[in-house]
């Protein structure tokens, strides 16, 4: 099982436009810098599925039959607008997510090739070509899924969590009995006394990696507001996490 971030950015993305901080400029400078909408990429033997369609010109960047369908965390544009891309292809595409009667546009009314399937049932799993799929519900805005995902392979568990801010107690009591050996999670903000409503602040993403201790923890979904910061005070993380970047992989 194999896991790759294929964007680690906020909604805003990293450079900001019309913004001339100096996180932004080295951005524009160095394309390995740049931040792109949250999305990754998991693989297993049988199978290819995107995490989060938030990246546009996706049938570019994934030829036909390469990806064996969408696993939706929810449907903000910054995690749905490729969908946009996909819909008029030929073929099949089959897309998972939450329920959520608005969707993105009018892709449920019109949903070309894309094949949304029914929503799955929190904390019920469900098999993808042998992955076990496992939805977790998270604190957002509209509804929105996090994923724990069970190798079919080894003995391995991987949870990717974003957007949410904290985590519902179902969630963190299914993890606490299921800890996962390896975890991407959501940090878009730096360490605030005023706890945000969407997302988590870097205090509040090391809470959780201590509560859950992975072996392996990852933080993405990384606001400008959070760079920024960092570039000021270089924090030091505990030596099981890393800052995501744009391909960086999870194995």
């Amino acid at each position: 099982m194999r896991l790759t971030l294929l964007g680690t950015g906020a909604a805003r993305r990293t450079p900001v436009y019309g913004c001339d901080c100096p996180v932004c400029e080295a951005a524009r400078e160095n394309p390995a810098l740049r931040r792109q909408p949250c999305c990754a990429l998991i693989e297993e033997e049988n199978g290819r599925w995107l995490m989060d369609a938030g990246l546009t010109e996706l049938g570019a960047r994934f030829p036909q039959g390469f990806l064996s369908g969408i696993l939706q965390t929810h449907y903000h544009a910054d995690h749905a607008q490729g969908l946009l891309d996909f819909r008029w292809g030929i073929g099949r595409l089959p897309v998972y997510g939450p329920p959520d009667p608005e969707g993105l546009d009018d892709l449920y009314k019109h949903p070309g090739m894309l094949e949304f399937a029914p929503p799955p049932r929190p904390f019920l799993p469900f098999s993808l070509k042998g992955l076990r799929v496992t939805p977790l519900p998270l604190r957002h805005s509209r509804p929105t899924f996090g994923y724990f995902f069970e190798s079919s392979v080894l003995p391995r568990r991987l949870a990717y969590l974003t957007d949410t801010a904290g985590l519902p107690d179902q969630t963190l009591d299914f993890l606490r009995e299921n800890p996962p050996d390896a975890l991407a999670l959501d940090c878009s903000y730096p360490p605030d006394e005023i706890a945000p409503r969407n997302h988590n602040t870097l205090d509040m993403a090391l809470s959780i990696i201590e509560e859950l201790a992975p072996q392996e923890a990852v933080l993405t979904h990384i606001g400008h507001e959070l760079d920024v910061w960092r570039q000021k005070a270089r924090p030091l993380l505990p030596a099981n996490t890393r800052w995501g970047e744009e391909g960086m992989i999870l194995e």
